[in-house]
């Protein structure tokens, strides 16, 4: 079978729709539809299931796809490897990234890429933890940001340990301390971090038996930052994302410390482009932590 039909596949299943799908492999709609149908008959069963409210996998779908994606990315390898032996690195890696590495790491890391290695097409994908380490153990993506090792399944190549830091407003009692003891957050309005897997606030406060006063759980950190402006709580977060606090807003080291470890997951057999990718983000961090 043609594996143009396999990505087709994988690029309906990853927009949800033939027409997005369509617009980013720059076919018509018709070709993506034509070739998904080819592909149910071929196999002698549905794979897509459409509906008003877009276009999801079946069950028969989803395990397909699966093995596709294996199909994929042994071709992807192949033409890697192929190009590595001519002395060319090209091909292409997607990588899974959480939000404050998407705004913090990847813009230079990109343009490095780009000037360094331009036979090298980079695919960004952001979510949570939990959210990479599935897209990793399906094939969605060949490497993501991790906060530990989660799984047998790939490599994981500890990068970075980013201080958790309290953050309050100036309207707050703690706000003029140079340090925060993590048990006077007892019972304070506080603003949860909220994502799927390891939560290393949660972890940090379990630790020490603390049970602040969790007001609002929310995912992006801007939001969470905002609400602290206008005084509706306190929280922690990882000093990465406190560069550009508001003037009201201090970020304020903890007594017990804590931190977040941020790393790299990879397959074990990672292909040549996602190892070079690999090194030139350790050797970018290594110049940052010498400055």
């Amino acid at each position: 079978m043609s594996l143009v039909k396999y990505e087709i596949l994988n690029k309906v299943a990853e927009v949800a729709s033939f027409t997005k799908a369509a617009e980013a492999l720059g076919l018509t709609q018709s070709a993506v539809s034509h070739a998904v149908s080819s592909l149910e008959k071929d196999f002698g069963f549905a794979l897509i299931h459409r509906s008003r409210a877009g276009v999801t996998l079946t069950s028969e779908g989803d395990t397909m796809l699966r093995a596709m994606r294996h199909v994929l990315d042994a071709q992807e390898l192949l033409q890697q490897e192929a190009a590595h032996i001519l002395g060319v690195t090209r091909g292409k890696v997607r990588i899974g990234v959480i939000s404050s590495i998407s705004s913090n790491w990847m813009p230079e890391i990109v343009h490095i890429m780009d000037n360094q290695f331009p036979g090298i097409q980079v695919e960004l994908r952001e979510g949570d933890y939990y959210e990479i380490e599935q897209w990793l153990l399906s094939g969605e993506v060949d490497a993501g940001f991790l906060n530990g090792q989660k799984s047998n399944q790939f490599q994981f190549t500890e990068l970075q340990q980013d201080p958790l830091l309290c953050i309050v407003s100036d309207k707050s009692m703690l706000y003029e301390k140079a340090e925060i003891d993590i048990v006077e957050l007892e019972d304070l309005p506080f603003i949860m971090t909220s994502y799927k897997g390891t939560n290393d606030v949660k972890v940090l406060l379990e630790q020490y038996r603390v049970k602040p006063n969790i007001r609002f759980e929310l995912s992006e950190e801007v939001g969470i930052i905002s609400m602290i402006s206008h005084q509706l709580g306190i929280s922690i977060l990882p000093k990465s994302v406190t560069n550009n606090l508001p003037p009201t807003i201090k970020a304020i080291p903890l007594k017990q410390g804590g931190y977040r470890t941020i790393g790299i997951a990879m397959k074990h057999q990672a292909s040549p482009v996602t190892k070079k990718f690999a090194e030139i983000l350790s050797s970018w961090l290594k110049e940052q932590n010498m400055k």
